[in-house]
């Protein structure tokens, strides 16, 4: 008798046979980048690189006159700008000769996620999710066992970090179907089951650089294990199936259609659902 874990990657196969799926990015974003919530305007490509986050930034000020209350612990960020200063020199003549000198400054800046008391300026965007009680208990046991943070916020990318290990997500405002939240949660816990003090699968060594052969293989594995979370829980939609499958294929792309690999990352994948279950 098959396995959910063989079941549900025939049935990923099958899916890449009938040819090229889109993938979509299941989560509602912000603005481009991060930009400034009183002007509404974007920083520049040097600040964009600085933040850490997208969305919208304002200083300590500027929240304060919203109405808002910056959370007890949170870290500013910076944001750079030049300032034109005029100095005056004496020439040797005696003459005084004014110069503009560009001098780098900064400014202290709070990101939405970091403030109570004021909404998002894109709250039309969002959805009121309610969360999936079987699905919250997986994430909620994990998180306790492993002492793992798992943070949910306003934001445009979800990751994983193996140095800090912790898991950063879109909140589940962002997502139109909430199983594409869960998906997209499982698939960054399947990634942190590589961390070395779990089933170190994670080539640190060999710098898995985004696009190489060896992140390419992970993300198969997050992908898959994503899925037959889903399944097991009976919260698979054919929407989020379908952009599973899309996803699968963009990696498969690299890797050069070669399709021995899903069957590889299919065992990494179960090993990684059952230590999430504790069944490792």
């Amino acid at each position: 008798m098959k396995s959910v874990y063989e079941m549900v990657t025939n049935r990923i196969i099958e899916q890449l046979e009938k040819g090229v799926i889109p993938w979509h990015k299941p989560w509602t974003g912000t603005i481009n980048g991060a930009y400034n919530r009183i002007s509404n305007k974007s920083y520049s490509l040097l600040n964009q690189m600085l933040l850490k986050h997208a969305g919208e930034y304002a200083t300590f000020k500027q929240w304060d006159n919203l109405g808002g209350h910056i959370k007890r612990g949170a870290k500013s960020e910076i944001v750079v700008f030049w300032k034109i200063q005029q100095v005056e020199e004496i020439q040797e003549d005696g003459t005084k000769e004014v110069k503009n000198i560009s001098l780098l400054r900064y400014y202290n800046v709070f990101h939405i996620s970091q403030v109570e008391g004021v909404e998002p300026r894109n709250k039309n965007d969002l959805t009121e999710n309610e969360p999936i009680a079987a699905a919250e208990n997986i994430k909620d046991n994990y998180k306790a066992r492993e002492n793992i943070e798992i943070i949910e916020t306003i934001l445009d990318r979800a990751y994983y970090s193996p140095a800090g290990d912790y898991i950063k997500i879109p909140a589940k405002e962002q997502y139109k179907d909430i199983e594409e939240f869960y998906s997209t949660l499982f698939h960054e816990m399947i990634h942190s089951t590589g961390h070395k003090t779990r089933l170190n699968r994670l080539d640190t060594e060999n710098k898995a650089m985004f696009g190489n052969e060896v992140y390419s293989k992970e993300e198969l594995v997050a992908e898959l294990g994503s899925a037959m979370l889903l399944n097991m829980l009976n919260i698979e939609t054919s929407k989020t199936f379908k952009n599973s499958a899309a996803y699968i294929q963009n990696w498969l792309q690299v890797l050069k259609n070669d399709s021995r690999f899903i069957v590889s990352a299919s065992s990494k994948a179960e090993k990684a659902v059952n230590y999430i279950l504790s069944e490792a």
